[in-house]
């Protein structure tokens, strides 16, 4: 998975910004890489778990397609443990084509790690920050 290191800033900000509440979002690729960060409204306003607000979920979709982009993952923050799925992450990951990408505040240092997700199954993806 590529990735602009200006997003990278993006996500961690947003995470930061929303804590201790899981930011949440869709990320945007355009030829592959993703350039574009979407944030949304965690309407459950949980710091375990987030839930997208419809609406401005189909309107973001709707608005990402029609300016070239492809939403190719779902973000969203764990402000206490690590970068990776939950159970209750593996348990809701319905689209097995899209990247489900997880950033941690709980340690000093930020972590971002991106996942496939498919029948309960877990793979880490690589990340290139481009």
């Amino acid at each position: 998975m590529k990735i602009r290191k200006e997003v990278i800033s993006q996500l961690i900000d947003h995470a930061k910004k929303e804590a201790p509440v899981e930011a949440c979002g869709y990320l945007g690729a355009k030829a592959g890489v993703i350039t574009t960060l979407y944030a949304l409204t965690n309407i459950d306003k949980s710091k375990e778990h987030f839930s997208f607000d419809p609406k401005e979920q189909f309107a973001t979709a709707r608005a990402a397609r029609d300016n070239g982009f492809v939403i190719s993952a779902v973000y969203h923050s764990h402000p206490n443990s690590p970068a990776r799925p939950s159970e209750e992450d593996i348990k809701l990951a319905y689209d097995p084509a899209i990247i489900y990408v997880i950033v941690s505040l709980a340690k000093e240092k930020e972590e971002i790690r991106a996942f496939n997700i498919k029948d309960n199954k877990v793979d880490e993806i690589r990340m290139e920050i481009v």
